[in-house]
């Protein structure tokens, strides 16, 4: 799964070369499916990180 991700707000499963935006959160680089779930993350990664 090198060049797939899921997506840590909605679960999505992903390519990273076709995610719709990333975000970096200590020092770790997270793909998601549409700009709404970056959001989300961005306001609160911990609450997707540790579901």
């Amino acid at each position: 799964m090198h060049h797939k991700a899921v997506d840590p707000v909605c679960g999505m499963k992903i390519k990273k070369s076709e995610a719709a935006a990333t975000s970096e959160y200590q020092g770790k680089t997270y793909y998601f499916c549409n700009l709404s779930c970056k959001k989300a993350f961005d306001q609160n990664p911990q609450k997707y990180l540790h579901k």
